[in-house]
């Protein structure tokens, strides 16, 4: 394990619906909730709004709708949320080469293998600026950890929301973690936290007490040892910035579940090309096809085939898709089906002549037969309106769409530096309205200057960054060390010092540990 906390975790504070805030001033300090809107979709991001009243990431919206029923609810526009992912995701390559995202919001980051931090008050420092850096490229807050481990700088995050700063310094984890529930570790969900406090264990600590032995008899040899070292504070995984792919799919839940067989097997079709799309997009092809299947009673059944060689023919993992289902029982009714393809390679071993037959075939558009009398005009398609999309109005200008049915659409005409804007109802088919694209959150302005960390110190004495690379004083009132913030995991304030939600002066370095490697080590 390192010495210093030069490990940075990052995970952005309600991603989507902040950013849904951000772009609406009349949404700012209210609840709002992003997710699928149908009968059966379930919340993707919550603000902290409404999280007051139970909400949260996972849960099926019609429960959220009932828990909270005054709240925006909003469809995603994953579009713009990568957007601003890849402009945070910048911010994080300034500061070193080695950056691990694991989502759209969230990434590690290793300071050391950068050369901007080798002691605690220089990865504070990056962190600091990191924080004001976001802010002012995205409009957005982001909530930061900073540990000698990965395990323990995402915690540090967790104690940090909302837009906070947490340090966990080397040396105090064991006592940061014992008190902590089993899930606070990486790997314990339900199941195993369960079947752990079925044994007495319900603490870190008591994952300790118990010992590498027991714990390899309740949960098995990889699952007991790997729990009983981060229960100890041990983990050597490094920062990886390329993660390999293992699998692509897709999947999609129905409304209301399918009967007819013959749709459901349309539907798997559909889910192949979209896969096989997904596949090639990225490079890859897979020997493995494999078929998801969730059913009335919401019991879920995986088949799966594998190929002689690689393929991204989308004829070929069609026809695998399809034998699949022959083996699987719909008659109840479906409400989820998946299509995906494993045991990626970036080659084929395909017959060259029936994979261009089979390009050609996905690259033509299907031919559509014509019934309609001769004269008789083709029936108009209602638009749709997407809550929350973005939309032009030729004589309003630029809104957002509040809400639509019953033949008319209703807009809320703002952009993010305007005030709360007024709301107007057009019918559906206005040639006046038309979909647009999102507005920056923040208006154009040179990217932030890269972080040059100050020399590190040649001796034991106090060292001090310049005060160019001082971050303003903070006018809010700090955070107690050890408070915890709303939404984190229980445990000691002993152990970790905390930024308040603004800025603050760098305090002096605790460590004269001189020199920060370029090369990334556990």
């Amino acid at each position: 394990m390192r010495t210093a906390p030069t490990i940075l975790h990052l995970d952005m504070d309600a991603f989507f619906a902040s950013a849904e805030q951000a772009s609406k001033p009349s949404l700012r300090g209210k609840a709002v909730v992003v997710g699928g809107l149908g009968p059966r979709g379930v919340v993707a991001t919550a603000s902290y709004e409404a999280r007051v009243f139970g909400v949260h990431s996972a849960m099926p919206m019609a429960q959220a709708r009932r828990l909270a029923p005054n709240a925006a609810y909003l469809v995603p526009r994953f579009g713009f949320y990568k957007s601003i992912s890849e402009q945070v995701m910048g911010l994080l390559r300034s500061l070193s080469p080695l950056v691990e995202p694991l989502s759209l919001d969230e990434a590690f980051v290793d300071l050391e293998a950068g050369g901007v931090a080798w002691d605690e008050a220089s990865a504070r420092l990056a962190g600091v600026k990191l924080r004001a850096d976001i802010r002012a490229v995205t409009g957005l807050t982001g909530s930061v950890g900073l540990a000698a481990s990965k395990m323990l700088a995402k915690i540090a995050s967790e104690q940090a929301k909302p837009d906070g700063l947490v340090v966990i310094e080397p040396g105090t984890e064991r006592a940061l973690l014992g008190p902590m529930s089993v899930r606070t570790l990486p790997g314990v969900g339900p199941a195993t936290g369960d079947h752990l406090r079925r044994a007495g264990i319900t603490t870190v600590d008591e994952i300790a007490e118990a010992g590498d032995d027991e714990l390899v008899r309740l949960l098995g040899k990889a699952h007991g040892h790997g729990l009983y070292a981060m229960a100890l504070a041990h983990d050597e995984r490094p920062v990886v910035a390329e993660r390999e792919t293992k699998s692509v799919s897709v999947e999609d839940t129905y409304d209301v579940d399918i009967h007819d067989r013959v749709r459901v097997g349309l539907e798997v079709q559909r889910l192949a090309d979209r896969c096989v799309r997904r596949l090639r997009g990225a490079g890859l092809s897979g020997r493995t096809i494999v078929l998801k299947v969730r059913r009335y009673d919401f019991s879920t059944l995986t088949r799966s085939e594998t190929l002689r060689g690689p393929t991204d023919d989308p004829a070929v993992v069609r026809e695998a898709a399809a034998r699949l289902l022959d083996a699987v029982d719909t008659t109840g009714g479906v409400r989820l089906l998946g299509v995906g393809v494993s045991g990626l390679a970036d080659y084929t071993q395909e017959d060259l002549f029936a994979q261009a037959a089979g390009e050609e075939r996905a690259d033509r558009p299907p031919e559509e037969s014509d019934d309609r009398p001769e004269g008789e005009p083709e029936a108009p398609v209602e638009r749709r309106w997407p809550a929350g999309h973005d939309v032009r109005h030729a004589e309003y200008g630029h809104g957002w769409v509040q809400g639509s049915g019953l033949g008319r659409v209703t807009v809320r005409f703002e952009t993010p530096d305007s005030e709360p804007g007024r709301v107007r109802t057009f019918q559906v088919d206005d040639p006046d309205l038309e979909p647009a694209d999102p507005l920056p959150l923040v208006p154009h302005m040179p990217p932030p200057a890269p972080h040059e960390p100050p020399c590190a110190p040649a001796s034991n004495e106090p060292h001090l960054p310049p005060a160019s690379h001082l971050p303003p004083a903070s006018h809010e009132s700090p955070t107690p060390l050890g408070t915890r913030r709303p939404d984190g995991p229980d445990g000691p304030g002993t152990a970790v010092s905390q930024d308040s939600s603004g800025p603050a002066t760098l305090p002096k370095s605790r460590s004269g540990n001189a020199g920060g490697g370029a090369t990334s080590r556990p």
